[in-house]
């Protein structure tokens, strides 16, 4: 098995880069990417316990992109060394993250939910606090009874502490993930939020903006709709990838290493006959 799409605590995942590593092997993966958002740090990590586990390793990272609906995920795969452009990217996305999560806290602090930046960094030690772990400390304090109740009543768009997310410029990010050595490809398709009647145009754009990939297998997809995807994909002359985006299963408890839509084993032609000829370019 493959995985070409996780996360570990450099940015919001479970686990260190290396003990995600060692968790890959006991579910017997062979190649493992670590797509972290908007970082690169767990990379160094991450590949000296791939050698000891004896795991290929797959440089990556998850880049937000600015986007009117929905939200768009931009992997960057098979990264060599990042450049000047990427890691200003990274450091701009960084910032406002942060500068949005301060927003979101306002927003609860005036609501009367007495919170702060560093009381949820001590409860979640992860790089990068998001909406899921306010969530969390919605549900521990027990305002909402999960972390969907909370998005649907609080976070999401429309909803009282919702701020938008800033994102990265589409051909920027290409450009500077192809500056570094790496592919872009286009995670989870379906959360962009537009509809099948017009998403192949819109699809269309992306590939023609230098994206040449398109992870059609993906958990939150049904296996018809990953299927339907895969055969967009190729139509419009992307390549296809397939991850878990796992998380860790305190986060995600339905996600596993290794597996997808579905929660069918990710194939190793996802490996051999997609991505890696194109790093070998």
């Amino acid at each position: 098995m493959i995985d070409l799409h996780s996360h570990s605590t450099a940015s919001d995942g479970q686990y260190s880069p290396s003990e995600l590593v060692f968790k890959a092997a006991e579910a017997n993966v062979s190649v493992l990417a670590l797509t972290d958002h908007d970082t690169v740090s767990g990379h160094a990590e991450a590949e000296a316990a791939s050698k000891k586990a004896g795991i290929i390793f797959v440089p990556g990272t998850e880049l937000e992109i600015q986007w009117p609906t929905g939200e768009f995920h931009l992997l960057g795969l098979g990264l060599k060394t990042p450049s000047m452009q990427l890691l200003d990217i990274i450091t701009y996305l960084q910032t406002e993250r942060k500068a949005r999560n301060s927003k979101i806290l306002n927003k609860m602090q005036n609501d009367g939910v007495s919170v702060t930046l560093e009381q949820l960094e001590e409860l979640y030690p992860v790089k990068t606090i998001g909406r899921p772990h306010i969530a969390d400390y919605l549900v521990c304090k027990k305002i909402v009874k999960n972390r969907q109740m909370a998005f649907d009543k609080y976070l999401a768009r429309g909803r009282p502490w919702y701020v938008p997310r800033a994102g990265a410029d589409l051909k920027e990010a290409v450009n500077a993930i192809v500056s570094s050595g790496g592919i872009p490809v286009i995670a989870h398709p379906l959360s962009l939020y537009v509809s099948w009647g017009k998403i192949e145009g819109v699809l269309q754009e992306v590939f023609h903006s230098g994206v040449q990939g398109l992870e059609a297998w993906h958990p939150g997809a049904r296996v018809a709709e990953a299927q339907r995807l895969e055969e967009l994909a190729k139509k419009i002359g992307f390549f296809v990838t397939a991850g878990s985006d796992f998380h860790g299963e305190k986060v995600r408890k339905d996600r596993h290493l290794g597996h997808t839509a579905g929660d069918r084993k990710i194939e190793d032609r996802f490996w051999t006959e997609e991505l890696l000829p194109r790093l070998k370019e």
